[in-house]
C-alpha cells in the first residue's frame, strides 16, 4: 500500500513493515524543508498495526545533508532561507525550527522499531536522520560526518542526544567539532552502526534484521525497549523497580488477567 510520494519521500506499507525511501538520488537525497515535512507527515499516517519502519534512499547517498540552496541569499524558493530566518523574532525561529525537527522525532515512538539503511553519505541532516532511526544497518562505503560547526551553525535536528548516547560525550565533540568522516568500519567499532555489509548485501541485510525484529513479541519489545531507554535517567534500583513493574505486566498479559 502507498502511504506518500511527494516532495522527495516514498512510503509504502506491507503488512506490518513500512518502507520509507528518499527520492531524490539525482541531488544525492539533499534535504529541504518540503522533505522534512513529507517525513512528518508519513509519521502521523503509519497504520497501527506497523511494527517496524526501514529507512533507505535511492542512489549512491543516503543523503548529503541540507540543499545548499538554504544558505544562498535567494534560500529555497518559497520555503526557506538562513537569511530570512536569522531576522526572525526569537520565537519565530523556535518555531521553525521545531517545525523542522518533526520529520526527525518520531522515528524512536515506543511502538515502533526503525532501522535506517545507510549507504554514501550521510552528512549533518542525513547524519541526523540516521541517527533519529533505533538501528542503523551500513554499506561499507557509508560515510557520517557532522558539518554544521564548519558552517558557523549547530546540528539542530535532534542528533546531538543520540549521538552523544552512542559514543559518549568525547568521541561526539570531536567528530562534531572536527566535521571528519567516519567511515564504516569505525562507525561499527564506536557503536553508530549495528551492522556494516558489502553494498550489494545491503537490502538483503535490511531484510533479514526485519524479520528478526517481527519474529519476536510486539509488546514484549514494546516494554523492553522503554526499559532501556529509559536505563540511562535511572539509578541501578529505581531501574530494577522499573524492570519488575515491566515483568508483571507481562506476566499478567501472558496469562490472559490484563492489567
Amino acid at each position: 500500500m502507498s502511504l506518500l510520494d511527494t516532495d522527495g519521500v516514498h512510503a509504502t506499507v506491507h503488512e506490518a513493515v513500512a518502507t520509507v525511501t528518499l527520492t531524490r538520488a539525482a541531488k544525492r537525497n539533499a534535504q529541504t524543508p518540503a522533505m522534512w515535512r513529507a517525513l512528518a507527515e508519513v509519521g502521523r499516517r503509519l497504520p497501527g498495526e506497523v511494527r517496524v519502519v526501514v529507512l533507505r534512499a535511492d542512489g549512491a547517498s543516503f543523503s548529503a545533508g541540507l540543499d545548499r540552496r538554504a544558505f544562498t541569499p535567494e534560500g529555497i524558493e518559497g520555503d526557506l532561507s538562513f537569511a530570512d530566518l536569522a531576522r526572525a523574532s526569537d520565537a519565530e525561529v523556535d518555531a521553525a525550527i521545531a517545525t523542522f525537527q518533526e520529520a526527525f522525532t518520531w522515528w524512536r515512538r515506543s511502538d515502533l522499531l526503525s532501522v535506517a539503511a545507510v549507504q554514501g553519505h550521510a552528512i549533518g541532516a542525513g547524519f541526523q536522520l540516521a541517527l533519529a532511526c533505533d538501528l542503523r544497518i551500513c554499506a561499507d562505503d557509508a560515510r557520517f560526518a557532522m558539518r554544521e560547526t564548519s558552517l558557523g551553525l549547530v546540528p539542530d535536528l535532534g542528533g546531538t542526544q543520540p549521538l552523544v548516547s552512542l559514543v559518549g560525550y568525547a568521541r561526539a565533540l570531536e567528530i562534531c567539532a572536527t566535521g571528519r568522516a567516519v567511515h564504516a568500519a569505525e562507525a561499527e567499532r564506536v557503536g553508530l552502526a549495528n551492522l556494516v555489509v558489502p553494498a550489494a548485501e545491503l537490502p538483503a541485510a535490511t531484510a533479514d534484521l526485519t524479520a528478526a525484529l517481527l519474529a519476536t513479541d510486539r509488546d514484549a519489545l514494546i516494554e523492553t525497549k522503554a526499559l532501556l531507554r529509559s536505563a540511562v535517567d535511572h539509578s541501578y534500583d529505581e531501574q530494577r523497580a522499573h524492570e519488575r513493574a515491566a515483568q508483571a505486566r507481562r506476566l499478567r498479559a501472558l496469562a490472559g488477567l490484563g492489567e
